[in-house]
């Protein structure tokens, strides 16, 4: 049986213990306190020890730390009629403690759905090809409408990535399709433009030819050169146009 003396000291004792535990409070470097009045916003406090009134004060911890994740994967219809599945990270941090906490009631759900609709919505806008080329610039499109949306939150949405970009297969096969007739479009392409060019020089080397005739009989020796130091066993040797021409000539004669 404790006797009553220890009573009317223990209690008191504990009382304060209680006061003192509640009161006190110790925020990181990276935490906000933000401190209600009677249920009135009172200010943001941290960090380090701050004391609190008991009963009368409460306060909410807020962390001011980078945050990070997975938006799920959005079935898109592009602007194009092709159906996707797109899915992104989204990175953002508390800048405001007093608009996170009041304006919002759970500031992380909220912008985690907004990411969602909003990334639905920016995709949607684009084609096939735009998305896929030009990823960079859909990330810039998503974060910038994020960021404006969350301001009130007091949120700042840093950056946001597309991670996939997943297509069915049959339209794997179709894009592969469309890469390799793309392909051999240019290939007939270059290969018109070598004959073209090609023909364009054999004129003019004709036209120089024809000025100097003395220049097929070098180009003749020439060729014959080139065809002796392959060790050929078969040489060809051509006859000039206009020796065919006399022979003919003479030929009509008799």
């Amino acid at each position: 049986m404790i006797p009553p003396y220890i009573l009317t000291i223990l209690v008191p004792v504990f009382f304060v213990l209680f006061i003192l535990i509640y009161a006190i409070r110790i925020l990181r470097e990276y935490e906000r306190g933000v401190v209600f009045t009677l249920g009135r916003f009172s200010g943001v406090k941290g960090p380090g020890l701050i004391l609190i009134i008991p009963i009368v004060q409460q306060m909410e911890r807020i962390d001011l730390r980078t945050r990070v994740f997975d938006v799920p994967p959005q079935d898109v219809i592009s602007r194009d009629n092709v159906s996707v599945k797109v899915n992104a990270v989204v990175y953002y941090r508390v800048i405001d403690p007093e608009k996170a906490i009041i304006q919002v009631e759970d500031f992380n759900q909220a912008t985690s759905e907004l990411a969602q609709t909003t990334l639905r919505s920016v995709v949607g806008q684009h084609e096939l090809d735009q998305m896929l080329a030009e990823r960079e610039q859909l990330n810039s499109d998503v974060q910038l409408i994020l960021d404006k949306q969350t301001d009130a939150w007091g949120i700042k949405v840093s950056n946001v990535e597309l991670k996939h970009i997943d297509l069915d297969e049959q339209m794997v096969r179709a894009i592969a399709k469309q890469a390799e007739a793309e392909r051999l479009r240019r290939a007939k392409i270059i290969d018109a433009e070598g004959e073209s060019q090609a023909a364009e020089k054999l004129v003019q080397a004709g036209e120089k030819l024809s000025q100097h005739p003395e220049s097929m009989q070098l180009r003749y020796l020439g060729t014959l050169a080139n065809i002796a130091g392959e060790k050929s066993s078969t040489i060809v040797f051509p006859l000039p146009v206009d020796l065919l021409n006399l022979i003919s000539k003479g030929l009509s004669r008799d």
